[in-house]
């Protein structure tokens, strides 16, 4: 039970723990201090965990990495779409 219990608050930190950066680019409209490579590297192993977790059955690894990868992508769709914004010629007159 007590196991149960570790694995339920980590699961809630883990899955919760990039909605702070999520808020931030969408207020800012920026992500010029987001590393994509370092999104891409965790979204690859999150994604990993989530196979695992439905290999062995286990709710809390779904469920945990299902929303953290869900959350990673949300952040990279962002990346991309605010990097025009970041670039360097972005702020020169067209």
């Amino acid at each position: 039970m007590f196991l149960s219990i570790i694995g339920l608050v980590a699961a809630g930190l883990t899955m919760f723990s990039f909605l702070p950066q999520i808020f931030k680019v969408l207020r800012l409209k920026s992500t010029r201090d987001v590393s994509e490579a370092t999104l891409f590297q965790l979204s690859a192993g999150v994604a990993l965990w989530l196979i695992y977790g439905f290999g062995k059955r286990d709710v809390i690894i779904i469920l945990a990495n299902g929303v953290t990868l869900l959350s990673l992508l949300v952040l990279l769709f962002l990346c991309f779409k605010y990097k025009a914004v970041d670039s360097p010629n972005s702020a020169l007159p067209k």
